[in-house]
């Protein structure tokens, strides 16, 4: 195939957006387009239409044509391939087949087309791959926003020791009955800096005691007119108060709303030891079986909110199998752990920070052993009359996890209307906007460990990939559990709170 150019316009001929590949002038391809519904009135049930020196290969969208503008030397059947691809690219950045929505969305197709066609020569892409191009996500850009945050995080709590030693000295020197110094001028002006720097940091300071209560408290003092960007450190203030107290505080990132389900409640009473044990999953499979990529990650998160409990360490109980790489913090003991596996600092004399969420354990299990995949999904469509017949069922390979609000996202063919349910285990919800069948399953566990869902709708095998899996678990896949807590001195028992967490960060299978 070349000079090709794909196009969206209306069944008058209007372009909508047009995408070149070679020197072609828009009054050209205006013309052309507005050619083609003219070349149409023929009564031929064709896809193409052919001129003198162009041809037309095409496909409806409802009130619009997907067109691609070709050499009548091109290979037609390579044409066509073409077409349904670009076709069902549109509505993975468009919710109806609309101008308005086309033009809205209009350089987000021409970044998908470029990946189909480049110089007017087709790319052996499929719709999976257009859509992690186009993400362009960054492993990199990932570790340095982590990296920027945890600087952050040791600058503010380096602010408040500060801003904790002035008021400390401060009120020494109230006690012994010296002059307290003045940050800043002389006489009255001295004072009244005295005033507006004792605001400050007790403004600072407030995130450091133990809250009973989410309700965010406003500190007391004089008046705050003369404080300098207030609002940014309220906005601040509110937020490390809800971390004192045990809250997750996510970060906006633009990811799609059905992440937000993936967060479970934490506990309803927080000691003041509580950990968490984290677990992510990132699996990639093929629709004949056989797993691309199986990633998990994994971490246990300690936070200490008293100081009489932060010199203690933690008993690991790992009976995992599975083949793990385990890596403790730089500050923990490796050899204690290896040997006992127990969590302790190098130093014992040392305390956990307080107030912080700090990891202590984390482990990575990567594999491509089928054996391992917690949920296995089987997709059989199959080409019928009116369109195709599919057939999906899920089976529980790690009976000991229970999977709660089990979405299982099947893509559909646009304008076919509602796939027709037959056998079905749970509910399902037809998402018309984005094309999609979401098989919603409240619970999967040992005594759930099978389900099936039939349907039929009008379509192709390849219609109906890729799917994309989503659960929550308040079990961890790696048998891996904080047993006991105890104290440095005396190995008395901490009584400590923990929560777990195995969430899903991709789930597909192509």
């Amino acid at each position: 195939m070349c000079s090709t150019t794909p196009a969206v316009c209306t069944k008058a001929g209007k372009a909508i957006v047009s995408r070149q590949f070679v020197e072609m002038t828009r009054t050209r391809i205006e013309g052309l387009l507005a050619a083609f519904p003219k070349l149409m009135n023929t009564g031929k049930q064709h896809t193409f239409v052919e001129t003198d020196s162009v041809r037309y290969v095409y496909q409806p969208l409802e009130k619009l044509y997907m067109v691609l503008i070709t050499t009548k030397n091109s290979n037609i059947l390579e044409d066509l391939e073409t077409l349904r691809l670009f076709s069902r690219v549109i509505p993975e950045y468009c919710r109806v087949l609309e101008e308005s929505e086309i033009s809205e969305h209009c350089f987000d197709l021409i970044f998908a087309f470029d990946e189909i066609v480049a110089l007017g020569y087709r790319e052996n892409v499929n719709l999976a791959q257009i859509r992690t191009f186009t993400e362009m996500d960054s492993h990199e850009e990932k570790v340095f926003r982590a990296v920027r945050e945890t600087q952050e995080r040791e600058a503010k709590a380096e602010m408040r020791r500060k801003a904790k030693e002035l008021q400390q000295a401060r009120r020494d020197a109230e006690r012994s009955g010296k002059k307290v110094p003045a940050f800043g001028g002389f006489g009255s002006a001295g004072m009244t800096s005295v005033s507006s720097g004792s605001i400050i940091t007790d403004t600072i300071v407030e995130p450091e005691k133990p809250k009973i209560t989410a309700a965010a408290v406003r500190p007391s003092g004089p008046s705050k007119a003369l404080k300098l960007g207030a609002k940014g450190k309220e906005v601040d203030n509110f937020v490390d108060k809800l971390k004192s107290e045990g809250e997750t505080i996510m970060a906006s990132s633009g990811k799609r709303s059905s992440d937000v389900s993936k967060a479970l409640p934490p506990p309803v009473h927080v000691e003041s030891v509580h950990l968490r044990v984290e677990e992510k999953i990132s699996l990639t499979c093929g629709r004949d079986g056989g797993i691309q990529n199986m990633e998990l990650l994994g971490m246990v998160t300690l936070r200490v909110t008293d100081d009489k409990n932060g010199r203690i360490r933690l008993i690991i109980n790992n009976n995992d199998n599975k083949g793990l790489q385990l890596q403790t913090h730089p500050n923990v003991d490796k050899k204690l752990f290896t040997a006992e596996s127990v969590i302790g600092l190098k130093n014992p004399e040392k305390s956990f920070p307080l107030n912080n969420d700090v990891g202590v354990l984390k482990w990575r299990l990567q594999t491509t052993d089928e054996a391992l995949i917690p949920l296995t999904i089987n997709c059989w469509p199959s080409e019928s009359g009116s369109g195709c017949d599919v057939n999906i069922e899920y089976e529980l390979q790690e009976e000991s996890l229970e999977l709660n609000d089990v979405v299982i996202s099947i893509p559909v063919p646009s304008g076919v209307g509602a796939p027709v349910i037959g056998d079905l285990d749970g509910e399902y919800k037809h998402d018309s906007r984005r094309n999609l069948l979401e098989w919603c399953l409240p619970v999967i566990d040992a005594n759930n460990k099978t389900g099936s869902l039939e349907f039929s709708v009008a379509g192709q095998p390849n219609d109906f990939f890729p799917i994309n899996v989503s659960f929550v678990s308040k079990r961890n896949y790696c048998d891996i559990q904080v047993t006991k807590a105890t104290h440095v001195d005396g190995d008395a028992p901490v009584r400590f709170s923990s929560e777990t967490s195995f969430v899903v960060d991709k789930y597909e299978i192509l």
